[in-house]
């Protein structure tokens, strides 16, 4: 029989994770580690909360957009405005249909400077929103797919300033910031981001120094027990603090208003992709929203299971579900009608049996995202 994952794309740190007894799953096309033996889910997530973990998040994709006025054709479609930042800063941004106003892909930006936008799409998604950006761009500005180009490392917890600067590394800087430095003599991006909402950084680096970096990492961190921690962990995390997934919480056929990230919209520049469509939403109010739930019993929820009020009244379904590590409860997103308050009681269709969960607002646990 052929090895259905022979077909996936590998990071370049699959042997360390194979030496490592990593479990391997599917990610957007990638061959990618769920969790290690050893560790499991619950410990990985648990060592980042309360000290340090190093993800291999490779998989995602790496679009460059280069050339005068680089920066400004990328803040002419997608959706946030660069000009609220400067160079030296990264800020999160949506890719819109133009026709739809839903949501292609949620990318991160990072601007170097105004002829150079390094954007950090989905790995589903990574050639949509590369052919997008092409075929707008204007001449002298170019968009290259550096999909497998680069090693992408996430530290993330309360010791991770301790171990990039054992290893080396520039720390300190502010949130949502990055600095640019060498290893190995190649370049290296330092940035303070994550997905996890404990402080850390992510390193973005090409892939031929992959092994050497993630080896130097390690080893600056044994004295820190660094955690390997696959992206089972890393959606446990996500979860915990509300951050939505495109592909489950987001999508095409979801809006920013209505999954509420409308502060990832520039609402007064002139031209973005989807801009009539989401600010006619906006005027007229969405007709359904994405909440937080949390159990109150035991239950734990997962996507696609009904929310209601009654069995009569449906408010719509859980789009991410699953049990928190730090809480020790069910909690999910969901996307409900508009007309669901916070802090009101809902039901949640779990296998047949009605639980009662509380409508909140995340993030469901305080962490140390932004501390300086």
């Amino acid at each position: 029989m052929v090895d259905a994952s022979t077909a996936l794309r590998r990071s370049p740190l699959h042997e360390r994770h194979e030496a490592l007894g990593a479990k391997f799953a599917e990610f957007g096309g990638w061959l990618m580690p769920l969790e290690y033996a050893g560790g499991g889910v619950v410990k990985e997530h648990t060592a980042v909360r309360t000290g340090v973990g190093i993800f291999d998040v490779s998989h995602l994709g790496k679009v460059t957009v280069r050339g005068p006025g680089a920066a400004e054709f990328v803040n002419a479609t997608l959706s946030n405005d660069l000009g609220r930042i400067g160079p030296g800063r990264a800020q999160y941004t949506l890719c819109l249909d133009d026709e739809t106003g839903g949501i292609v892909d949620d990318i991160f930006s990072y601007f170097h400077d105004h002829d150079h936008v390094l954007l950090v799409p989905n790995a589903a998604n990574n050639a949509e929103v590369h052919r997008r950006l092409e075929a707008a761009a204007p001449d002298g500005v170019e968009v290259l797919n550096h999909h497998a180009d680069f090693v992408v490392l996430a530290v993330q917890g309360t010791k991770s300033d301790e171990v990039l600067a054992a290893a080396g590394l520039p720390v300190g800087h502010d949130y949502l910031t990055f600095v640019e430095t060498e290893f190995a003599g190649s370049p290296v991006v330092v940035c303070r981001t994550g997905y996890t909402g404990e402080r850390g950084y992510e390193l973005i680096a090409p892939a031929e120094v992959a092994a050497q970096l993630w080896d130097a990492v390690m080893s600056a961190g044994a004295a820190y027990d660094l955690t390997p921690a696959g992206l089972g962990a890393r959606d446990t995390l996500r979860t915990e603090m509300g951050y939505p997934l495109h592909g489950q919480d987001i999508g095409p056929t979801v809006t920013p208003n209505e999954a509420r990230l409308g502060w990832a919209v520039g609402w007064k520049k002139p031209a973005f992709w989807g801009r009539d469509k989401v600010v006619a939403e906006r005027e007229r109010g969405a007709r359904r929203k994405l909440v937080g739930i949390k159990a109150t019993g035991r239950a734990i929820p997962r996507p696609h299971m009904s929310i209601s009020l009654s069995p009569d009244v449906l408010l719509g379904e859980v789009t991410s579900g699953t049990f928190s590590p730090t809480l020790k409860q069910g909690i999910g997103l969901a996307l409900v009608a508009s007309m669901v308050n916070e802090e009101a009681e809902v039901s949640v269709d779990v296998r047949g049996r009605r639980e009662v969960f509380q409508v909140v607002k995340p993030p469901f646990v305080d962490t140390s995202v932004r501390e300086s």
